[in-house]
Order: C-alpha cells, then sequence, then structure tokens
C-alpha cells in the first residue's frame, strides 16, 4: 500500500500549459457546461449521449486531431454506443501506450456536472495542450460510454470495449490513467469521509485530489503522484489498496485491471464527499473550476512523466 503524505512545494513544471490559468478555467467551465446542456446521458436517453460524443470529437478534432470512434452494440438497450479516440504516435517507444481516459455518460436523472463532465473537460484540455506534443510512448485520449449502471463492471462498459480490443489486437498498454469526477472540493473541516479503515489515515477536509490504484498497479501511482508533486503544489493523497476496498475500482481503470495491465484513477472521492454524487443536483454551479484548473495543470506533468521513456 502506498499512503500518500501531503506535501506544498513550489510548481517545478516540465511544461507549462499552452493557455494562462485564468483561460484554462473558463475552457472547464465551458466543457463541462456543454456537456451538460443536454441533461442526462446515458443508454436511457440515447439522443443526448449520441450528442455528448459528437460534442467531444468536435472539440478534439478542433484541436487537430483525427477522431476515431470505436462502435458497439448494447444489445439490451438495442443501441450503438462509441468511444471517442485519439492518438499521437510515440517517437521512441510506440508500441507502449499510455491512456488518459473519463467516460462521458451520467447516470439516470442528473446530468452529470462531477461524475463526469469534470473528468471529460480535463481529457480535452490535456488533449488540447499535448496536441503539437512528440511523446516517446504512443499516448491515447480517450472518451469512454457507459460506465455508469446497468453497465457498470460488465462488458457494456465502453471502457471494457476498448480494453478488449486492445488485448485482441495485441497491443501493451504501460499505463492507464481515469480521469473520475476531480471538479468538486470543501475546504471545511469535516467535510471529507472515508469507508472503513481508511478514516485515520487521511484529512477530513475535502480540498485535494486523490490518486487511487490496485495493489498491482501501485508503481503506477507512485510514479504519478511524484511527478504530480514535481508540477504542482495541489495537495494530492494517495492509496494502492486491494480491490475489495469500496471505490478502489469504481470506474473506468477496472476494464484495464481485467486484461492485467497498469491503471489508477485520479478523483475527488465523488460520494465520499460530493453530496450531489449521482444526484439532481451535481450541476455545472457546484463545481470548482480554480481547483480543477490547477489539478489539470498538475495532470500535463503527469501526462509529460508517463509519455517519457525513462522509468
Amino acid at each position: 500500500m502506498i499512503f500518500g503524505v501531503r506535501r506544498r512545494k513550489p510548481p517545478l513544471s516540465k511544461r507549462q500549459l499552452s493557455v494562462p490559468h485564468s483561460t484554462l478555467v473558463e475552457q472547464l467551465r465551458r466543457d463541462v457546461g456543454a456537456l451538460c446542456a443536454a441533461g442526462e446521458r446515458n443508454t436511457f436517453a440515447a439522443g443526448s449521449l449520441a450528442e455528448a460524443a459528437a460534442l467531444i470529437e468536435r472539440e478534439l478534432s478542433a484541436a487537430g486531431y483525427r477522431v476515431e470512434q470505436q462502435t458497439y452494440r448494447v444489445e439490451s438497450h438495442g443501441i450503438e454506443a462509441a468511444n471517442v479516440i485519439v492518438e499521437l504516435r510515440g517517437s521512441e517507444r510506440a508500441d507502449q501506450i499510455v491512456v488518459i481516459g473519463a467516460h462521458y455518460d451520467s447516470v439516470i436523472g442528473t446530468a452529470g456536472a462531477d461524475d463526469n463532465a469534470s473528468g471529460v473537460a480535463a481529457v480535452l484540455a490535456l488533449a488540447r495542450q499535448f496536441a503539437r506534443a512528440k511523446p516517446e510512448r504512443t499516448l491515447r485520449f480517450v472518451a469512454f460510454a457507459n460506465e455508469e449502471p446497468p453497465h457498470f463492471q460488465t462488458r457494456d462498459m465502453g471502457s471494457w470495449q476498448y480494453a478488449k480490443r486492445c488485448h485482441d489486437r495485441g497491443e501493451r498498454i504501460a499505463a492507464m490513467l481515469s480521469l473520475e469526477t476531480i471538479g468538486y472540493y470543501d475546504a471545511r473541516p469535516g467535510s471529507q469521509h472515508y469507508p472503513a479503515p481508511l478514516s485515520a489515515l487521511y484529512p477530513d477536509t475535502g480540498d485535494f485530489i486523490a490518486f487511487a490504484a490496485n495493489v498491482t498497479s501501485r508503481n503506477l501511482n507512485a510514479r504519478c503522484v511524484r511527478a504530480f508533486r514535481a508540477t504542482t503544489d495541489f495537495p494530492v493523497e494517495s492509496a494502492s489498496l486491494p480491490e475489495l476496498i469500496p471505490g478502489i475500482g469504481w470506474s473506468d481503470q477496472w476494464s484495464f485491471w481485467q486484461f492485467g495491465w497498469p491503471a489508477m484513477m485520479v478523483t475527488d472521492t465523488a460520494p465520499y464527499r460530493n453530496p450531489n454524487y449521482h444526484e439532481p443536483g451535481d450541476v455545472p454551479s457546484t463545481l470548482d473550476y480554480e481547483r480543477m484548473a490547477q489539478v489539470v495543470e498538475g495532470l500535463a506533468g503527469v501526462v509529460e512523466e508517463l509519455t517519457h521513456t525513462a522509468g
């Protein structure tokens, strides 16, 4: 297990974001709002789900990418779902692939601002940042369909379909980061909660971002935490825990674990902090875009680290 100790130090970013911080804040606010504008996005609201995929594709195309949609049939609902994918081919180790992903669907009855328009907005921001990069490892940004129930931890998850396709093609996933609910923060003491027995190990104030992984992905988690801390002084906590601990496998990293690849989640811890989690109140106005932008800036350093072949 890896338990993070909060540290604060001056930023040492290897890669400066190509937009000012204030611009990034507004981009994140705009993208979250655009994704939430149509209401809930899921297989019960298939039109909105498709509209969200099209929006993501437009934004990635505007950033200069050639966009692929991986479509698959969701037999239980009689519809097609799509993952939206872009790639930057690696210059040194193209066979080693780093995936940065987030699910764009929302749970029934909510527009899902934190869960998970926030994660998708971060993926879009990072994709724009790295659009002209020349990574040593291959870098892919993926927006996944169908993470939420009733598809959660089934083969109808977009991430499971994508991970299986990678497996069937004989591809090697060197690292996968799932950006899952990264926009809600609360600086009041007592605002943060945990499943037992973690309450004695972590702070009770919900002003940090969490990096979470299973035990077999602990080296990836530790590397990402180091890179994040070297880039920003934003508070981060980390844990690499058995999958039976509630929350550890609650996103798209779970799909990559099924095929034996290192994967982890970046999260504001969702139900352990955000009272709007899976509720109609999960709307854009409840998010903290200033803190969210700081997290994205730190994640740029993580992506830079993971796509470099050293380590």
